[in-house]
C-alpha cells in the first residue's frame, strides 16, 4: 500500500511534519557549509600547512557536519525510543550545539588551536545559560512544569520540601534567576551593546516564564518560551566571541 506524501491534517501532525521538513532544509544548508569549508581549503593551500590570509570557517563546518550527523540519529532514536526524556534532552543538547557552532561560522571564527577563545567573563554565562536550557527541557519532558506553582518562589517558598519534580523545576528557576543577575552584571559592567541585548532578552524570558506559570501553561507561551530561550542561548555564543575577522 501506497503511503500518501502529506500527512493528516491535525495541528500536532502538521507541526512534526513541519519541523521535519525545516530540519531537512538546515540539513542542505549544513551540507553546503561544508562543502564550501572543504573548497575553502583547497583554494587558501591549507593542506600544504600554509596560513590563510584571513581566518576562514573550514574546521567549523566539519564540526557542523558531524554534529548534523549525530541530531539525524538522535532525531530517529528519540522518534522510535517514544520520546523518552532521556532522548528529548539530548537531541536538543546537540541542537543547541548545532547553532552555536554555526554562529561560530557565521561570526568568521574558528574552532582550531591557537586562535583567540572567549571572550573575559563569558564562559560562566555560557554554562549558566545551557544547563538551563537542558533543565527546562527536562522540567517540560518530564511533566514538572506544574510542579512549582507561583512566582517567582516555588509554593511561596524558597526551599521547597517536594518530590524530585519539584526538585528540577526549582533547579532550572535557581539557574535561571543565577543567569539573569550574572547577565545584568555583566552588561552594566561592560556597557557593550551586545551584553545590553542579551540582557533584554533575558529580561523577556523571566517575564514569558512568569506569565507562562501564571497562566497555568498556555500552549503560545510555551512555545514563546522555546523560542526566546533558544535566542538566549544564539546571544549567548554571540556576545561571548570575539570579533570575527574583517575581510582585507
Amino acid at each position: 500500500m501506497q503511503r500518501p506524501v502529506l500527512p493528516p491534517l491535525d495541528l500536532p501532525t502538521l507541526i512534526e511534519y513541519g519541523h521535519r521538513l525545516a530540519a531537512a532544509l538546515v540539513s542542505i544548508l549544513v551540507i553546503a557549509v561544508a562543502g564550501y569549508s572543504f573548497w575553502l581549503r583547497r583554494e587558501t593551500g591549507n593542506e600544504k600547512g600554509e596560513t590563510p590570509p584571513t581566518p576562514r570557517p573550514t574546521t567549523v563546518g566539519y564540526v557542523a557536519l558531524g554534529l548534523l550527523a549525530l541530531q539525524v540519529a538522535l532525531g530517529a532514536i528519540t522518534v522510535k525510543t517514544g520520546l523518552t526524556p532521556t532522548m528529548v534532552v539530548l537531541h536538543l543538547a546537540t541542537a543547541m550545539l548545532l547553532l552555536g557552532v554555526l554562529l561560530v561560522a557565521a561570526r568568521g571564527s574558528r574552532l582550531t588551536p591557537g586562535t583567540p577563545g572567549l571572550r573575559p567573563g563569558s564562559a560562566v554565562p555560557l554554562g549558566l545559560g545551557s544547563i538551563t536550557v537542558l533543565l527546562g527541557a527536562l522540567t517540560a519532558n518530564l511533566g514538572a512544569a506544574t510542579a512549582c506553582l507561583g512566582f517567582p518562589l516555588c509554593d511561596g517558598q524558597l526551599v521547597p520540601a517536594g518530590d524530585s519534580l519539584q526538585g528540577i523545576h526549582w533547579a532550572h528557576r535557581l539557574l535561571a534567576y543565577t543567569l539573569t543577575v550574572y547577565v545584568a552584571v555583566w552588561a552594566l559592567r561592560t556597557r557593550r551593546r551586545g551584553p545590553l541585548v542579551l540582557l533584554g532578552l533575558v529580561a523577556v524570558q523571566v517575564a514569558i516564564a512568569a506569565a507562562m506559570v501564571l497562566l497555568a501553561l498556555p500552549g503560545p507561551l510555551q512555545a514563546a518560551h522555546v523560542a526566546v530561550g533558544t535566542a538566549v542561548w544564539a546571544g549567548l555564543v554571540l556576545v561571548a566571541l570575539p570579533p570575527g575577522a574583517k575581510p582585507t
